[in-house]
């Protein structure tokens, strides 16, 4: 059985408390991992600040570390990704892909750390400044707090921390306490590259007690915190007035049109509407189809659902593997249930496999105030609605709490332009999947998905660097 320390002030540590980790399909104990104390968080936190302000890296050392993590973290490849699997639940292929993917968030932020640069102000059009000069530059913050979520634990980390690395701060990372071996493997990865020891801080432990001391802690200069709406809000009132970047809930709204391509949107949708079990914050959820082409593609999307295997997220093939708890099993078979009573249509799936799987399952005739509409379901689960007008369609669309991404399907350049326009969300994709993602652009929601700013190297680097203004006389 494995087990975790956690890694502070430059050393791996154990503890007297430990907690355990389970395989998520089956149930039983895979792992342990050493609980963090909140003096022993305090500790982690006080030391990266020293770290900070005694030991500071060039760009250039920025952009080889990164570069070298890129490497070596492919070579640790087949154990990440089956510890990823066995602690999560992502199929043994997304947890492969997963792994592969964080090689381009490190070489995008590796070059990201040899241009952090300001800018030239120009003075000499302002009247009594012609000899003046001014520029900035850019500074990074001090101790960034990554505090991250368990559905791609390994990405999402990654997309922060690399370009926390690039910025030039020092991290303190605590990841969820169900899948912190992840973590565990990140920090070696760190430390084989050459990063300072003490500029990476793991604490390991619930987020009511590693995570409460965290926010607490006055010396964290910024906080990125990726999970739910209601932890968001809980951090955001605990850090008051310091820089948080925030990743929350979100029910992506599509927008499927007569004139689409009805196989490619009923593919994509249904595609990664149940990937990762459908535990994926920009994942099509609540999907609006025109009248004309409704029946052939919902048609399409039920097959799909079907034909869906799953099971043991070890064994190839399988597509669907367990949602993270049972808990969460019996919150997404209640909230179909309810929406069953409440009129909704069951077209496939709505019934526990076992305490851990949750079938693809497609809902139809849902409406307004089901939660399987108004809400994150974070499952398995498609609800499709009919409409007649494009307009109409938008207005259903952004009639939601939630802001992250949107898609819409069209061949009308104008409808698609309409739709881009007007769909409230921070990406909006045309004839893609709203979880269509690549790691240099711009990522982020508005309404209550997230605030803060944007993932993404340059624009992560931008958010975790203060400007610095200088002033003066060229004379």
């Amino acid at each position: 059985m494995n087990s975790y320390r956690m890694f502070i002030d430059g050393e791996w540590r154990d503890s007297s408390v430990h907690n355990p980790v389970y395989d998520k399909y089956s149930g039983e104990q895979y792992a342990e991992y050493a609980l963090t104390t909140e003096e022993e968080v305090n500790e982690a936190v006080n030391s990266a600040k020293k770290s900070f302000e005694e030991h500071v890296l060039s760009g250039v050392e920025r952009y080889e570390i990164l570069n070298r993590c890129a490497d070596i973290i492919m070579t640790k490849q087949k154990e990440i990704a089956e510890m990823i699997t066995h602690e999560v639940g992502r199929t043994i292929g997304d947890s492969m892909w997963e792994v592969e993917r964080t090689v381009m968030s490190f070489k995008l932020a590796a070059e990201e750390a040899r241009r952090v640069a300001g800018e030239i102000i120009p003075t000499d059009g302002m009247p009594g400044m012609e000899d003046k000069f001014c520029y900035t530059i850019r500074k990074p913050l001090g101790v960034v707090a990554l505090i991250m979520p368990f559905n791609l634990p390994l990405v999402l980390t990654v997309n922060k921390l690399a370009p926390t690395i690039a910025a030039g701060n020092t991290i303190v990372l605590k990841p969820s306490q169900v899948c912190p071996g992840y973590a565990v493997k990140l920090v070696e990865v760190l430390l084989e590259a050459g990063y300072p020891r003490k500029h990476i801080q793991l604490i390991l432990g619930p987020g009511s007690t590693a995570g409460e001391a965290l926010v607490k802690n006055q010396d964290v200069a910024f906080y990125c915190y990726t999970g739910s709406m209601k932890g968001g809000e809980h951090v955001s009132n605990s850090v008051g007035l310091r820089r948080t970047s925030m990743d929350l809930g979100n029910n992506s709204p599509v927008i499927v049109h007569k004139d689409a391509d009805v196989d490619l949107a009923a593919g994509e949708l249904a595609g990664t509407g149940f990937y990762n079990a459908g535990q994926v914050c920009f994942r099509p959820q609540r999907l609006y189809v025109h009248e004309d082409i409704y029946d052939t593609f919902v048609e399409k999307v039920v097959d799909f659902a079907k034909s869906v295997k799953c099971g043991d997220p070890m064994k190839e093939g399988v597509y669907v593997g367990p949602l993270i708890s049972p808990q969460d099993v019996e919150r997404v078979d209640s909230w179909v249930k309810e929406a069953v009573e409440q009129g909704a249509k069951l077209l496939t799936g709505g019934k526990k496999l076992s305490d851990r799987i949750y079938p693809p399952t497609v809902l139809t005739d849902t409406r307004k105030g089901m939660k399987v509409v108004d809400e994150e379901i974070f499952g398995p689960v498609l609800v499709i609605m009919k409409y007649s007008d494009f307009d109409s369609a938008l207005d259903m669309a952004n009639d939601s709490i939630y802001g992250l991404h949107a898609a819409c399907y069209t061949t009308d350049v104008n409808l698609a332009m309409k739709a881009a326009d007007r769909m409230e969300a921070g990406g909006i994709g045309i004839n893609v999947s709203p979880a269509t993602h690549v790691p240099n652009m711009p990522f982020g929601g508005i309404k209550k998905s997230g605030s803060g700013g944007n993932e993404g190297p340059r624009y992560t680097v931008e958010e975790m660097t203060d400007v610095k203004t200088i002033f003066l006389a060229r004379k």
